[in-house]
């Protein structure tokens, strides 16, 4: 479905940018070298200032790296900014160890890479890398070099302060990690209901459009079909009444009076008026349907079944015309038949049609409903070349499905089979529509 792959390309889009963690890493860079300088060269604390300077160049050489590697805008996938995020911690750790462990002040660091991981990456990962960081912070617990102090004395803190500082930060992991997370999944789904929000808003606009082109269409197109529907009865009055030539002009009247059912349908899709024949029973809703499809010699086989009495809904034209739409789409692109299931429990009510022809295209069909999707190109009855469809209809008939309260997946039937199925199904309560129950009409084959 459309809504699932725009789904994809937003989780897509929350991937950590390497700009931001190029820049993030800088800034780390920048600190941690002014601290190393300020207390080796300003304050004369004796420490391991070599190999606290080779840490602080291994990350510069890595944003290096990766600044010339990708461009800017390049989003990582979750691998690779979670073994950032690990290095990042990593070496924050070594520095540490060289600078008096947990006794540093500067050991809450630790907090950020783990913050940045809950706001970017799954939970799992960010789990991931708050044990590698409490591992960290436990044996920075118990091994790591002095703190720097002046020349010839050695500052050594208690131990339980020790035990403070790592109970702080372990919560602190926890804390910050649970609530980063929290406000960026709330960011999320926030993100997510506008975006489905405008992408419903995008499918009504478009049906609104084609409602004011149909009766455009219905009313242009009258002219030009009373004018066939007149040529046709002359050519019957003249041609021979046996032969084939009698044969196509009945057919052409047919298909005329066909079109005027169509406009008139067209016209009356958001009037609700349903007329005197308001009950439709299952049977009736799916042989409706499906008899104007069977003049075109492709079988059409019906079956239902279900538990107690038949459903029944109100006749709504929208309805009508949507799952019609898919009946005709099975029809066209059938090889050698059709078959419509109809199921019905307490709770819902199914129909299947499904066809033996080539299927959806894999290309299209997680975008099928989209409007000016064309379906299944030229594999379909008489012919014509892709892209000859507008790819509107299927995308009205969903729409209009869907208003009548009813889920519609679009499947491929699974290998040595072949062919389209498309499934429609509604709550019982909203397919029946506080209509009273029927007497038990029996199974229909």
């Amino acid at each position: 479905m459309a809504v699932n792959e725009s789904a994809t390309i937003r989780r897509t889009a929350q991937h950590l940018r390497v700009d931001t963690l190029v820049r993030l890493r800088s800034l780390a860079v920048v600190g941690q070298s002014a601290a190393v300088v300020g207390v080796h060269f300003g304050l004369g604390f004796p420490f391991p200032f070599a190999f606290c300077f080779v840490a602080i160049a291994v990350s510069a050489w890595l944003n290096f790296a990766l600044r010339i590697r990708y461009p800017i805008s390049h989003r990582l996938s979750e691998n690779a900014g979670s073994l950032l995020l690990g290095y990042d911690i990593l070496q924050l750790s070594v520095l540490l160890y060289l600078t008096g462990g947990l006794e540093n002040p500067f050991a809450m660091l630790l907090l950020a890479p783990v913050m940045i991981s809950a706001t970017a990456l799954q939970p799992w990962r960010t789990l991931a890398l708050g044990c590698m960081a409490m591992v960290c912070v436990t044996i920075l617990a118990f091994f790591h070099l002095p703190l720097p102090w002046y020349p010839g004395e050695t500052l050594h803190l208690p131990f339980l302060y020790v035990a403070g500082i790592w109970c702080a930060i372990l919560l602190g992991l926890a804390f910050t990690g649970v609530y980063a997370w929290r406000v960026a999944e709330e960011a999320r789904q926030l993100a997510d209901a506008l975006a489905a929000t405008e992408f419903v808003l995008a499918r009504e606009q478009h049906l609104s459009q084609l409602d004011g082109l149909a009766a455009a269409a219905a009313h242009e197109l009258g002219t030009p079909l009373a004018t066939i529907a007149l040529v046709a009865k002359e050519l019957d009055k003249l041609a021979p009444k046996d032969g084939p030539m009698a044969e196509d002009i009945t057919l052409l009247r047919e298909q005329v009076e066909r079109c005027r059912k169509i406009l008139g349908t067209l016209t009356s899709l958001g009037t609700g008026e349903a007329g005197p024949l308001e009950r439709l029973t299952l049977r009736d809703l799916i042989e409706e349907v499906a008899n104007p499809q069977r003049s075109f010699g492709t079988p059409l086989t019906l079956n239902a079944s279900g538990e107690g009495a038949q459903p029944v809904c109100r006749r709504s034209p929208g309805l009508l015309y949507g799952l019609g739409n898919l009946v005709e789409n099975a029809v066209d692109f059938a090889t050698s038949g059709v078959v419509i299931d109809a199921s019905w429990t307490k709770d819902t009510v199914t129909v299947v049609v499904h066809d033996d022809g080539p299927g959806f295209a894999p290309e299209v069909l997680l975008r099928l409903g989209d409007p000016y999707v064309t379906t299944r190109g030229s594999d379909r009855r008489g012919g014509g070349e892709p892209g000859d469809g507008l790819g509107l209809g299927l995308f009205i008939a969903k729409t209009l499905i869907e208003r009548s309260g009813a889920t519609i997946e679009f499947t491929n039937a699974v290998a040595p089979d072949s062919g389209a199925i498309v499934t429609v199904t509604w709550p019982r309560s909203v397919f029946e529509r506080d209509m009273d129950p029927l007497p038990e009409v029996g199974r229909w084959r």
